[in-house]
């Protein structure tokens, strides 16, 4: 009882009611927040560290930054989404709020948009800087093994690498993405490979232009450091898998690496252990694999250590929370 009495104490307050609602979207930072609510930073930080305190919201800090959600576990978590359920669809508040919320996500897309478009061409050099891609690769094969699939969706496919190298794997082959210019490199160099099995298409990670259970495997090669929402963009890859189908994500571990996030739009500093098998579960996966690759010796600087992971996808699966919407 006093968990629940401290927690409703704690939102008793339209300000914090407003941050509930816009953390039920995914996480964001302080600044970020004080954009959406038109408010101060010291007064969205009292707001934000109370909430914290009394079990409705949980916070981390990544590098430079710290980044706050909606709890999903325990009796705060089930409180704040019981809260954010019961409020109501009409507010014009909640409606200013999420209009603002798309503005920071368009931002956010268009940054990122156009650093893809700058980078296209050398998208592959620039990954050589961050990591051994031919290990990574020898790593990824042993992850999947030598069996055979009908179709390969690889998620955020880039230069269409991910198409290339698991190509004697499957029989059908698509790339999705959401840049044009990535899109245009990789269908050069599919066709040149010769791989007319290779289907491409621009499409957002959130909402994927295929059926439910569609796919055998789902790669995510180096992409969920660039979400906003890695949880969301895990369940739509859960959606279009086939029951006991096969995911593999390759991502970089934790780092502080800062200047990933303004030169290269990084919008995470790398996902840990714990984040992605918390990930992996409330998408309905069940995890078979965490494999760890160290950094090469680098006298310039610090490398960056690679995970890959290997997950099945559960049976029986529905979502047990969902975001909140205004109609």
């Amino acid at each position: 009882m006093d968990e629940l009495l401290a927690g409703l104490r704690a939102v008793a307050e339209m300000t914090r009611l407003r941050i509930l609602f816009a953390l039920s979207h995914g996480e964001m930072n302080v600044t970020e927040l004080t954009q959406v609510l038109g408010q101060s930073q010291p007064r969205v930080s009292r707001h934000l560290k109370l909430m914290t305190e009394a079990g409705l919201i949980s916070r981390h800090k990544e590098g430079n930054w710290v980044l706050f959600r909606q709890r999903e576990e325990g009796r705060g978590g089930a409180l704040a989404r019981a809260l954010v359920d019961m409020l109501p669809a009409t507010d014009a508040q909640l409606h200013q709020d999420l209009g603002r919320l798309e503005e920071l996500r368009a931002k956010r897309h268009q940054a990122a948009a156009s650093y893809f478009a700058a980078n296209a061409a050398q998208w592959q050099s620039l990954r050589s800087l961050h990591v051994q891609e031919n290990e990574v690769e020898a790593a990824l094969l042993a992850l999947v093994g030598k069996a055979k699939f009908d179709t390969l969706i690889d998620l955020g496919t880039g230069t269409g690498r991910m198409l290339e190298l698991l190509s004697p794997l499957a029989v059908k082959l698509w790339g999705v993405d959401q840049s044009r210019d990535m899109l245009a490199i990789a269908r050069a160099k599919l066709e040149e490979k010769g791989l007319r099995h290779a289907q491409l298409r621009q499409a957002d990670i959130y909402a994927l232009p295929y059926a439910d259970a569609t796919g055998d495997l789902v790669t995510i090669h180096q992409v969920l450091h660039f979400l906003d929402d890695p949880q969301a963009a895990l369940l739509e890859a859960r959606r279009v898998l086939k029951p006991e189908g096969t995911l593999v994500i390759v991502d970089f571990a934790p780092h502080e690496l800062e200047e990933l996030r303004s030169a290269h739009a990084h919008r995470r500093l790398g996902l840990s252990a714990e984040q992605m098998t918390g990930f992996l579960a409330k998408a309905g996966f069940s995890l078979k694999q965490h494999k760890v690759l160290p950094p090469p010796w680098l006298k310039s600087g610090p490398g960056l250590t690679v995970s890959l992971w290997l997950a099945k996808a559960q049976a029986q699966f529905s979502p047990s929370y969902a975001k909140a919407k205004v109609a």
